[in-house]
């Protein structure tokens, strides 16, 4: 049950105020009150404390290290921490008023493929956090309130962004008069984000904290230490990394950019209508034709089975059985349609497990570099992907241009990953600007 905000404060209130009480019948004239908890900030109708502060401060360090990011100082850091607890609050009690919610059993399953990501089971993945320090139940409520985040993004963001035709048929025409493949750019970025409506002192206060961090690299400063001290995107303590991304998956101010740089390099602060961006280019490379610019490309044509590991059949169980299966293709006594039909987890279970034709970029990474590895007719050994582990059969190959409708399909996700980006990160800002934050710590 969620108390109202008055009665919270005051059971707040009240822990601190035993303590001080107990202190005159004390023994020694000498002891203290010894705090137990206070609040550190209100976020609308709800509370953040110190304990859940420090907890989350803790862990964040923890990352860090583990990531091997030099961890800024405390106080920066635990200034970060904080902000991102007041957005991440603001945002889960705007999914809950709006009426979505996350059930237990949705987070368990959830858990499980956080889990089988990182190859272990649920319990093995508790027992993991319990040995470095972190509550379970903590885990798991944190990553119910990521869902809900995400959940609300897609209601907010995702489903209102309309692509029309006239902006793909401009897209395409851009596409086919570069006649070249756009490149794929590694970047990371640290946000300094500027409030909607903010005064000119304000602007003038994020460009030169801005300008600061841009000395501060210039003089050898590193790049994920800071990103970590004061960057407000949402990859602030991954590095500021936003991976790879071919150019027509990126702001546009990225790309005219990342252009401009070589690996290692930081462009000059760049403004957007979120804030000031501190960009640095880690890598390019040549990008990979998707069938946009109407020049032919390689599709292959694949089936597959997949498995994933369950409590009930662990990795080990999958493992052996997807060998097995292979064994039995590789030997002919056995059909690939059968086995897919009768073992396959995935939805083209039912079509003997048959994907269609395959372009570049339409599978997840491991997927695709067994497909580029197989000839017509072979069949990998097991592979792992986020999704389970599968067998692989290449059926065959060819060189074609690709169909209107798929080349409009593409151009279509490619604006939409475009401008969900940006979007998303003007959302993310009316959202903060229209909470009621108070804080009590300073």
């Amino acid at each position: 049950m969620k108390l109202p905000i008055p009665l919270l404060l005051a059971l707040v209130c009240m822990a601190g105020g035993v303590a001080a009480q107990t202190a005159p019948r004390a023994a020694s004239p000498s002891v203290k009150p010894v705090e137990i908890d206070r609040v550190v900030a209100v976020v609308n109708t709800d509370v953040i404390t110190m304990v859940e502060l420090e907890t989350r401060r803790l862990s964040v360090e923890r990352q860090l290290r583990q990531r091997r990011i030099e961890v800024p100082p405390e106080e920066e850091l635990r200034k970060q921490v904080l902000e991102r607890l007041i957005s991440d609050r603001a945002l889960s009690q705007a999914a809950r008023d709006a009426g979505l919610r996350v059930d237990d059993a949705q987070l368990d399953r959830a858990v499980a493929r956080l889990a089988e990501e990182n190859r272990a089971t649920p319990a093995q993945l508790r027992a993991q956090l319990e040995r470095d320090g972190v509550s379970f139940t903590r885990f798991r409520e944190e990553i119910r309130e990521e869902m809900l985040i995400s959940r609300l993004r897609e209601r907010e963001v995702d489903s209102k962004l309309v692509i029309s035709e006239a902006d793909v048929d401009a897209f395409l025409a851009e596409q086919r008069e570069s006649g070249t493949v756009a490149p794929e750019y590694d970047i990371s970025q640290i946000l300094l984000r500027i409030p909607e409506g903010a005064n000119p002192e304000q602007i003038e206060r994020q460009r030169l904290r801005g300008e600061e961090i841009l000395r501060q690299l210039q003089r050898g400063g590193d790049f994920a230490r800071l990103s970590a001290a004061f960057s407000d995107a949402p990859e602030a303590m991954s590095a500021g990394a936003l991976g790879w991304r071919s150019a027509e998956r990126l702001p546009q101010m990225f790309v005219e950019a990342a252009a401009k740089l070589k690996p290692g390099e930081v462009a000059p602060l760049l403004r957007s209508p979120n804030g000031f961006h501190v960009l640095r280019l880690n890598a390019s490379r040549a990008g990979t034709d998707v069938g946009m610019s109407g020049t032919p490309v390689q599709q292959t044509r694949v089936r597959h089975i997949l498995m994933r590991p369950t409590e009930a059949t662990p990795q080990a169980d999958v493992l052996r059985r997807l060998r097995d299966i292979r064994e039995r293709l590789i030997g002919k006594s056995a059909e690939f349609a059968d086995m897919a039909r009768q073992y396959s987890a995935d939805g083209t279970a039912t079509r003997g497990g048959e994907l269609g034709w395959i372009y570049p970029g339409d599978t997840v990474p491991g997927f695709e570099r067994a497909i580029d590895q197989l000839k017509p007719g072979e069949i990998s050994e097991p592979v792992r992907t986020e999704f389970g582990f599968h067998l692989i059969e290449v059926l065959e190959r060819r060189t074609d241009v690709a169909s209107p409708e798929r080349q409009r399909q593409t151009a279509r996700q490619a604006l939409r990953e475009r401008r969900i980006e940006e979007q998303t990160q003007d959302w993310l800002r009316q959202v903060r600007d229209r909470t009621y934050v108070e804080y009590r710590d300073r």
